[in-house]
C-alpha cells in the first residue's frame, strides 16, 4: 500500500506543480476559445491542463517501475506500456484540438485507434463473468470489438461531464478510488496478481485528478479541455478492462461458480462495477444521445441539456451542483463496492436508500444556502460564511474607507465591477463581470 501512496503523490505534486506553467503556456499559445452558447463560464479560461497531467501519469509509472513490488507488474505484464502507449495518442489528439477544434468524427476515430492501440499491445478483454453462466471466454474479434467500445464509451461519458468547474475530475477521482479499492483487494486479500495493473493504473488516476483539481475548481483557473478529460477517461477505462477482462471471478475462491455466486465477491461484480464507476457520465452520454437523436440533431451536437445544465437551471449554485454530482458518483460507486464486500448484509442496501433519500432532498432545496458554525468560518469559503453586522460597520468605518468602503458596497449589491487582466480567473479575465455570492 505504501508504494501505491508514494505513486499516487508523485503523481499529483508532478501534475499539481506543471498545471501553472502549462497555463501561462496556454495562454501565450492562444488555447483560449470565445465563450461559447452552452458554457457556463464567464470569461475565457485557458485549456491544455491536460498536458500537466499527462506529464504526471508519465511520473506515476517512472516512479512505479522503479519500487520494489510494483516493478513486477512492468516484469510480468505488457499493459502499462499499452496504457502509455494509447494515453500519448489520445492525449496528442486531444492537445491539438483544444487548440484547433478538431472535427467529432476525428476525434472519434482516434480515440477507436488509441483503444486498437492498447489491444495490439494486451490490454483487452478475454472473457466475460455472465451470472447464471460463467466466465465465457471472446473469440479475439470479440474481445477487440468489447475493448474499443468500452474505451470510446468512456471517454466521451467523462467528456460529456466536463461541463463544471472542478467536475470531471472529481467524478473521476471518486470513481478511480472507489476502484482503487476493490482492485486492490482482489490482488491483496486473494493474492491474485492479475489485478495489479488496474491498482496501479487507479491509484495513478487519482493523483492526476487530485493534483489537477486545486487548478480546477470553482472559479477555475484553467481547464483540463480534451486533452484531459479524453485522457482521464482512457486511464479509467483501462483500469476496468485490466481487471474485467484478465481477472477470472472463478479464482477468487477458486471454487465452482455456484461457491463464487455465494462468497464475498460474487461472480458478476468484476462486470458491474466498471459499470458503476462510470454511471453518471455514462447517464449524461445516453441522454444527450437520446435527446439529440429525438430532436433531429447530430448525436454530437453541442447542447445545454446536460445534468450539469439541468442543475443550474432549477436553481443551484455553481458550486452546490457540482457537490450534487460528487455526492451521486460516490453513492453508486462506494455503493457497488460496499455490495462487492458483503452481499448478503441488508445494512447496505438500507444504507444505499437512506443516502439516496438525502440526496433527493437536496435536489429539491436548490434555495438553501448552507452556513458554517463559527468556529468552522475559517475553513470554508466566503459564501457558507454567516452574513455581518454590515449596516454597522458601514456607520463607523464607512467615512475612513473611500474607493474600498464603496467597491464593498457595490460589490454586496451584486453591481456590475469592471475586471482587468488580473480578475477572478488572472490574466484570463477581460470586460465587465457581476460579483455573486
Amino acid at each position: 500500500m505504501r508504494e501505491y501512496l508514494l505513486t499516487l503523490c508523485v503523481t499529483a505534486a508532478v501534475t499539481y506543480l506543471l498545471t501553472g506553467p502549462v497555463r501561462k503556456f496556454a495562454i501565450v499559445a492562444g488555447a483560449m476559445p470565445e465563450i461559447r452558447a452552452r458554457d457556463v463560464h464567464r470569461e475565457p479560461t485557458p485549456r491544455l491542463g491536460g498536458i500537466a497531467m499527462f506529464f504526471g501519469l508519465c511520473a506515476g509509472l517512472l516512479v512505479a517501475d522503479h519500487l520494489t513490488n510494483l516493478h513486477q507488474v512492468f516484469e510480468k505484464s505488457n499493459e502499462p506500456r499499452a496504457l502509455l502507449s494509447g494515453a500519448a495518442l489520445i492525449w496528442l489528439i486531444g492537445v491539438l484540438d483544444d487548440k484547433f477544434e478538431i472535427d467529432a468524427l476525428i476525434k472519434l476515430g482516434s480515440q477507436m485507434i488509441a483503444a486498437g492501440v492498447m489491444v495490439v499491445q494486451g490490454l483487452t478483454i478475454l472473457w466475460l463473468p455472465i451470472p447464471t453462466v460463467g466466465t465465457v471466454a471472446l473469440t479475439q474479434w470479440q474481445g477487440t470489438l468489447l475493448t474499443v467500445a468500452l474505451v470510446v464509451v468512456t471517454i466521451n461519458a467523462v467528456n460529456f461531464v466536463d461541463g463544471l468547474d472542478g467536475l470531471a475530475a472529481g467524478v473521476v477521482c471518486i470513481a478511480a478510488a472507489a476502484f482503487f479499492m476493490y482492485a486492490y483487494r482482489i490482488w491483496y486479500s486473494y493474492g491474485i496478481e492479475a489485478a495489479a495493473p488496474a491498482s496501479l493504473f487507479a491509484a495513478i488516476l487519482m493523483g492526476m485528478c487530485l493534483g489537477f483539481l486545486p487548478h480546477n475548481i470553482h472559479p477555475a483557473r484553467i481547464f483540463m479541455g480534451d486533452s484531459g478529460s479524453m485522457l482521464i477517461g482512457l486511464v479509467l477505462a483501462a483500469s476496468a478492462i485490466s481487471i474485467t477482462g484478465q481477472v477470472d471471478p472463478d479464482s477468487l475462491f477458486g471454487g465452482s461458480e455456484r461457491n463464487t455466486v455465494h462468497q464475498m465477491v460474487p461472480v458478476y461484480i468484476p462486470l458491474l462495477m466498471p459499470l458503476t464507476i462510470i454511471a453518471i457520465p455514462a447517464a449524461d452520454l445516453i441522454l444527450a444521445i437520446v435527446r439529440r437523436t429525438w430532436r433531429g440533431q447530430s448525436p454530437f451536437a453541442a447542447d445545454r441539456g446536460h445534468l450539469h445544465h439541468r442543475l443550474l437551471e432549477i436553481g443551484h449554485s455553481h458550486s452546490r451542483a457540482v457537490l450534487i454530482m460528487y455526492f451521486f458518483s460516490a453513492l453508486i460507486a462506494f455503493g457497488a463496492l460496499a455490495y462487492s464486500v458483503n452481499a448478503a448484509s441488508m445494512w447496505i442496501v438500507l444504507g444505499v436508500v437512506f443516502l439516496s433519500a438525502i440526496g433527493l432532498v437536496l435536489l429539491l432545496l436548490p434555495r438553501f444556502t448552507p452556513r458554517a458554525p463559527r468556529w468552522a468560518e475559517s475553513f470554508v469559503p466566503p459564501r457558507y460564511r454567516r452574513r455581518r453586522r454590515t449596516a454597522a460597520v458601514t456607520a463607523g468605518e464607512g467615512a475612513g474607507e473611500g474607493e474600498g468602503g464603496a467597491e464593498s458596497a457595490a460589490d454586496e449589491e451584486g453591481v456590475p465591477v469592471t475586471a482587468g487582466v488580473s480578475g477572478v480567473n488572472g490574466a484570463t479575465a477581460v470586460g465587465s463581470r457581476t460579483r455573486t455570492r
